[in-house]
């Protein structure tokens, strides 16, 4: 990143608020610009126009969902990951499919949630495979389904299949161009194309297809994108 990325954290617990602005303010090229709980969310982030919003997915004076889908009828919204105590959280599934770009655990370690943020500036996603898979398989009806969005893996070309599994590692359009040695323009066509044959309207939605496929069985990261 050649830029300082602004973030707000919403969330209702005071201790988690400033934790995050802590870590986070640390880093030169991310600033804390504001922090606020659940009621307060919207119009901090219309305020501030932060370029990421960590996002509590349970507050009890509005959940993290309603605030989600506020945020997502912005004329410019933010990029948003939640937050959650628990990888298996029922809710996270539906913010995914709500266009939250990814999750994170609020026990994530210190020296990663720096990099983590800096990921979804760029265009990354962040997802924790092993919880996304128990995401799926925990909902009721929706192996089936899943099971046949997942099959459309296979129109993917080689070099598509490729590309997809770099973006469920959480790498943006411009570091997997460089991983794959692809001009940027390149790689943005493959990711359109991979969307259109997936019938998905995010990167976050084919990160989970890749997974649900296992494209990323054997690959030993904890976290997408670190």
């Amino acid at each position: 990143m050649d830029r300082v990325v602004r973030v707000v954290v919403v969330d209702d617990e005071a201790l988690v608020r400033s934790g995050f602005g802590l870590i986070l303010g640390a880093s030169d090229d991310i600033e804390v610009v504001a922090t606020a709980s659940g009621g307060d969310a919207v119009e901090t982030v219309r305020r501030e126009q932060p370029d990421v919003v960590l996002l509590d997915i349970r507050m009890p004076d509005v959940d993290g969902l309603t605030v989600l889908r506020e945020l997502r009828t912005m004329p410019d919204p933010p990029v948003v990951a939640m937050l959650t105590t628990f990888d298996a959280d029922e809710y996270i599934l539906t913010a995914l499919h709500s266009g939250a770009a990814g999750f994170l655990l609020k026990d994530t370690e210190p020296d990663q949630l720096a990099h983590l943020v800096r990921t979804l500036a760029a265009g990354g996603v962040v997802l924790s495979p092993k919880a996304s898979r128990t995401l799926l398989h925990s909902h009721p009806g929706t192996d089936t389904a899943v099971d046949e969005e997942a099959a459309r893996v296979r129109l993917l070309t080689a070099r598509e299949r490729d590309v997809l599994v770099l973006v469920a590692e959480g790498l943006s359009n411009a570091e997997i161009a460089a991983r794959i040695h692809l001009g940027a323009g390149t790689v943005k066509d493959h990711v359109s194309a991979i969307l259109t044959k997936l019938r998905v309207s995010s990167r976050v939605q084919a990160a989970l297809l890749a997974q649900r496929a296992g494209l990323l069985d054997g690959r030993p990261r904890s976290e997408a994108g670190r």
